[in-house]
């Protein structure tokens, strides 16, 4: 196994979305890899859970990964999450990221979860990626 491509998957995803415009419009600078202490934005992206599962073979490592990247809002309807949910799905699906180090072979859109958390709308876009260590 190698996960030695996780920083560098995880970097990628933020330099991606942070550099889309459509998302930028909805949410401004409001993504972050971990959120930051006191007040934050109505909506925002933030970084989340990943699952590293192996995928080596007899000529390299490699790695699934599932991360999540969720949108978070206190707006009492889910219309604004839904929007900058579409958008970060968009800017990350079959994306061609640079990774650092190692290859991105793929990413794709596995599942969403969309739920009230207390009094803030919450969704969890999760994704694979397919992760080809090049050490």
């Amino acid at each position: 196994m190698s996960y030695g491509g996780s920083a560098a998957l995880q970097a990628a995803v933020y330099g991606q979305l942070i550099g889309d415009a459509e998302l930028s419009a909805l949410v401004g600078g409001a993504i972050y890899d971990a959120p930051p202490a006191g007040a934050l934005p109505s909506l925002y992206v933030t970084l989340g859970p990943e699952d590293v599962r192996d995928r080596s073979d007899g000529t390299s490592g490699g790695a699934w990964h599932r991360f999540t990247v969720s949108v978070i809002s206190d707006a009492a309807g889910f219309a604004a999450a839904k929007q900058a949910a579409a958008a970060v799905g968009d800017a990350l699906t079959d994306a061609e990221l640079t990774l650092d180090r190692g290859h991105l072979a793929a990413l794709n859109f596995y599942r969403a979860r969309a739920r009230r958390d207390d009094q803030l709308r919450r969704i969890d876009l999760t994704f694979r990626a397919r992760v080809q260590d090049a050490v």
